[in-house]
């Protein structure tokens, strides 16, 4: 067990650096707690590798890796448009905080469930597991992409603190955009089938109409709810102004 925890490490701790993956979990932790990323990531890579344990070796089986890959780019379309919208905060700052940190996680590990079916690391995952003890297996892997994603979280929240909040926010639309198009990409050339091309342009279309307008109408409501609360300290600072003449007038 040793040996298949020490080489499962090894070889997903590698075969993570630079991968798709590590760049979503520095996008991840541009925009939000660190925290909450890792344990995303944490939970979403355990059940993917104790599924690619599974499929290796009790199954031997493969997933149809193309599909899983084009949900996972729509997916990625999605959380792009969803932090173009931005987040807004109300005086009740815990408990939107709170209910901030539960969706970001559903997000990341949906998302890197999405993103690992199918990558090179779940392949590699399962070719382990064959040969290997499926225990150390399961633990070493899901360890390995952890400690290798972690060093992207760590620069990730290290340029969240240097750069405005506007900046960030459009540079993580844009890496999701790019990975939207990367895994979406991979899955059609790999189906190469007309009915998934077909379905996966239509879904396209819809997300990123739907996505634009949702974007315009939360900007265009954020803007009428500053100018509604502009107009509220405008009247509030000349109360007591007119109040002072009121009086002086008596």
């Amino acid at each position: 067990m040793i040996t298949a925890f020490l080489v499962s490490f090894g070889v997903i701790f590698v075969a993570e650096l630079g991968d798709k993956s590590q760049l979503m979990a520095m996008t991840f932790a541009l925009r939000y707690r660190w925290w909450v990323v890792v344990l995303g990531i944490t939970i979403a890579t355990t059940a993917v590798h104790a599924v690619s344990v599974g499929l290796g070796h009790f199954l031997g089986l493969s997933i149809p890796a193309d599909l899983m890959s084009i949900v996972g780019g729509l997916a990625m379309l999605i959380f792009g448009f969803w932090t173009l919208r931005g987040d807004s905060l109300d005086d009740d700052e815990s408990v939107k905080a709170e209910r901030v940190s539960k969706s970001i996680l559903l997000a990341v590990v949906g998302s890197f469930f999405l993103a690992e079916l199918g990558d090179k690391t779940m392949l590699a995952t399962i070719t382990l597991a064959t040969d290997h003890n499926w225990a150390g297996v399961w633990i070493g892997s899901t360890i390995g992409m952890v400690a290798a994603d972690g060093l992207a979280i760590a620069v990730g929240a290290l340029l969240g603190r240097r750069l405005p909040e506007k900046a960030i926010a459009y540079g993580a639309a844009v890496l999701f955009f790019v990975f939207a198009v990367w895994l979406t990409a991979e899955g059609l050339v790999t189906a190469n089938n007309f009915v998934v091309t077909m379905f996966t342009i239509t879904a396209v279309a819809i997300i990123v109409s739907g996505g634009t307008w949702y974007v315009r109408s939360h900007r265009e409501h954020g803007r009428l709810e500053a100018a509604r609360a502009e107009r509220g300290r405008i009247a509030d600072e000349q109360a007591p102004a007119e109040r002072s003449l009121t009086t002086a007038a008596d």
